[in-house]
């Protein structure tokens, strides 16, 4: 064990998506409660979220020039493969320059060059799973992981058994803090308390397809006793903002700051598939229609939403169907009580409370073990 006038050194990869950024956030966040002196540093891609959204939370971050490979048009991949090299030599120089005790990655472009390295120079390495379908980088990893944690079972068909915990994903403490009630979250966000209220989300950035099946279904709510809280992203804020003018039920907003508030609201949330919106509806126990994204690797979406549906907590709905049945469904749903409350319950039963602190446990001891 270091001697307290030596710091412990955490160095964070890993990003592009809320559903990354979030749970590395609140790792860092449990590190800095257990370890108060501890220094942290992040590692993500250049014009990425995570550029913004780190230094945000108050943590240092570099960026590495790295990007995805094009599956589509390939001749763009040389391109591709310069950054590659180019993140390569300074993943080097940070990880040698930093000197960490340890290297957490939790997908995302950065991670691999970061945590290539850091294994290289035999770093401690903690691999941090969101999803029920594990991505590339992180198969590619796990060989050379000390430890993986995971928010699914069954993973050990992409990792080596032996070094899988099941942590559960973690989630902003904020949204599990809320004290408000159902009836005070909704008049706070100017709704009627007494009627049923949907929130739809789609992203940071928003979804096209969810954002055209909502707009599909808004003349409905001019007959039916509902409300609708729509987050529309910042790709499509004006076009959306201009559809729901006019609906007095229907308040329309790029992005929703207060998502705690947003989610203790809702009688039922409208939700891409991704790990992070997942765990947090888990810990919610919040009854929800799950849309899968199709332009994900390895469709691991929907099997992050087949998760959730096979065990009857929560309903899946394609992409390709979602413009056509949106309406219906969630209309239907979200004035049924007795479905929504199983739903819920079923959701709440698969939750998995203090993955934060769960996984800064292992980190610890990993770290500890190695001095």
């Amino acid at each position: 064990m270091k001697q307290d006038n030596n710091k412990i050194k955490i160095l964070i990869s890993g990003g592009g998506t809320g559903g990354h950024i979030f749970p590395a956030l609140s790792i860092a966040n449990a590190m800095r409660r257990r370890l108060p002196d501890c220094e942290i540093l992040f590692v993500g891609a250049l014009g990425r979220m995570e550029m913004e959204r780190v230094p945000a939370a108050g943590y240092r971050i570099e960026g590495l020039p790295v990007a995805g490979f094009d599956r589509k048009r390939l001749w763009r991949n040389f391109g591709v493969l310069l950054k590659l090299w180019k993140s390569m030599r300074k993943a080097r120089r940070i990880v040698a320059d930093f000197a960490p005790d340890a290297a957490v990655g939790v997908g995302g472009y950065a991670s691999g060059p970061v945590l290539k390295e850091a294994q290289k120079r035999g770093i401690p390495t903690l691999i941090q799973e969101q999803n029920s379908y594990a991505g590339v980088t992180n198969k590619l990893l796990a060989p050379h992981a000390t430890a993986i944690c995971t928010a699914y079972e069954g993973m050990e068909r992409f990792f080596p058994a032996d070094r899988i915990t099941l942590t559960g994903n973690p989630v902003r403490k904020e949204l599990t803090q809320c004290s408000l009630t159902q009836a005070e979250a909704k008049k706070s966000l100017g709704f009627d308390p007494e009627r049923p209220l949907i929130f739809v989300t789609g992203g940071s950035l928003g979804a096209r397809t969810v954002n055209d099946a909502v707009a599909a279904m808004l003349p409905r709510f001019r007959q039916r006793n509902t409300q609708l809280l729509w987050q529309t992203g910042r790709l499509y804020e004006q076009e959306c903002m201009a559809k729901a003018s006019g609906y007095a039920d229907v308040k329309a907003s790029a992005f929703i700051a207060d998502m705690a508030t947003a989610y203790r609201a809702a009688d039922l949330v409208v939700a891409r598939a991704g790990a992070g919106t997942i765990s947090e509806l888990q810990l919610l126990g919040k009854a929800a229609i799950l849309i899968p994204s199709p332009n994900v690797a390895e469709d691991h979406q929907r099997r992050n939403a087949e998760a959730l549906s096979d065990r009857g907590a929560a309903l899946m709905l394609l992409d390709s169907d979602a413009v056509e049945r949106l309406g219906n469904m969630a209309l239907t749903l979200v004035n049924d009580k007795a479905k929504l409350a199983k739903l819920a319950e079923a959701a709440g039963s698969m939750a998995m409370n203090g993955s934060d602190d769960k996984i800064a446990d292992i980190l610890i001891s990993l770290i500890h073990t190695d001095k």
